[in-house]
């Protein structure tokens, strides 16, 4: 049973800190973070599973100022970095980077942000001017490494973080040739929303009796997100995204695609019909990924393309709906996408557009949240295709296909229209 929540005042945090917090609007501590901050304070090692948007950044990052507060380094040692963190991808990054300052800015505490697909030379000097926490994505990390530029012999606490999306973008081997340059002796934090066996392994070898930590299973979706399902056929995807899109209360969309292609060919047809949009994905460069991020965020683009592993890094809490334009094959990756609207207590909506050959994977998905997703009955692009028999049929589903016939009329005038 998890503790009632109480103000951040009850975690025994220092002033700089709970003014800090003031001024960012926050007065009372998500789950996790009431949870793991009085652990991390105590310096015991911590497994932490959580999914995004639970609050996971400031569960480690306000303890990790504080006992780097308390226990100021010895003068003289300016290039000795104290505190490093490890995270998957360069949005993650800085959005780590923005929290720290956020939480920090009355500490004196100096923090800097290292990541690929960037000149290095800025990054370079920010860690030889002298650092205490370093956050960094795992290539660029090694690059300096090996150019004798960073020395982790210091570090006091080491956070792992995103480290199943660290398996699935393929970094285990480098994470795994960065451990032993740390100090045996250290706090370790680790956090990943799901624990696959590797993940698993890893945790293991680099945790030293860890206290866990486990809020919002992977399993389960927010109660505050409205979810709905369209059946519709590859070729009228597009259509049904701008039909949706021109709707007034579709108002800041995050839609996900598998591919970073299919990002591309989306934004182009939707600015082709006049509805501003961006991509973000791995193969755009760092500061068209950043623009379009900003602009996502201020309003200023209303819909943004991502793949899944770009969209890691996207912390914005007003997204009105999430799009799954492509119906993603791991259930859980389903639970993350949803999960980015609906955040700080707010409602939110997902729609996802589900062809043939994905079906199976809508039966996986509801298998795994234990609830079937809403059928939308009717819609201009209703498939032809009738659901298949195993998947689980809703109400809707079962009136949709008694009443085929009309369905079909009713589509056939939307198309008129």
């Amino acid at each position: 049973m998890e503790p009632t929540l109480q103000g951040f005042e009850s975690l025994n945090l220092i002033d700089p800190i709970l003014k800090s917090l003031k001024t960012e609007g926050y007065t009372h501590p998500t789950p996790i973070q009431q949870q793991a901050i009085p652990y991390v304070l105590a310096e015991r090692d911590l497994l932490g599973c959580a999914q995004t948007g639970t609050g996971k950044t400031a569960a480690f990052a306000i303890p990790i100022l504080q006992l780097l507060y308390n226990k100021p380094k010895p003068s003289g040692n300016r290039n000795q970095i104290r505190v490093l963190i490890l995270t998957p991808t360069r949005e993650l990054a800085i959005q780590i980077g923005e929290s720290f300052g956020a939480y920090g800015r009355h500490t004196g505490l100096r923090h800097t942000v290292i990541f690929g697909g960037v000149p290095q030379r800025p990054q370079e000097t920010a860690v030889r001017n002298g650092v205490d926490i370093l956050i960094a994505t795992p290539g660029r990390l090694l690059d300096l490494m090996n150019q004798h530029i960073i020395n982790l012999s210091t570090i006091e606490i080491f956070v792992l973080d995103e480290a199943d999306r660290m398996l699935d973008m393929g970094f285990i081997t480098d994470i795994r040739r960065i451990i032993p340059k740390l100090p045996p002796k250290r706090q370790t934090l680790f956090f990943s929303a799901t624990m696959p066996p590797e993940i698993q392994k890893l945790a293991d070898t680099i945790l030293v009796e860890p206290v866990r930590v486990e809020v919002t299973p992977v399993s389960s979706t927010a109660e505050n997100v409205e979810q709905h399902l369209y059946y519709v056929e590859k070729n009228n995807k597009p259509a049904l995204l701008k039909h949706l899109l021109l709707q007034d209360h579709l108002t800041r969309v995050l839609v996900f695609t598998r591919t970073k292609h299919g990002a591309d060919k989306i934004v182009k047809f939707l600015q082709q019909s006049r509805i501003h949009a961006e991509a973000i994905h791995g193969n755009k460069a760092q500061n068209a990924r950043q623009r379009a991020l900003n602009n996502f965020k201020d309003g200023k683009t209303p819909v943004l393309v991502a793949t899944d592993i770009a969209a890691r890094g996207i912390d914005v809490d007003d997204i009105s709906h999430v799009i799954n334009y492509d119906i993603p094959n791991i259930p859980e990756t389903y639970v993350h996408r949803i999960g980015r609207t609906g955040r700080a207590g707010m409602n939110g909506t997902s729609l996802s557009f589900c062809e043939v050959e994905e079906r199976p994977w809508i039966r996986d998905i509801q298998k795994l949240i234990k609830q079937e997703i809403p059928i939308v009955e009717y819609h201009p692009y209703v498939s032809e295709i009738p659901v298949l028999k195993s998947i689980p049929a809703t109400p809707a589903a079962r009136f949709s296909k008694s009443r085929g016939g009309q369905a079909k009329r009713q589509q056939r005038m939307f198309q008129r229209r």
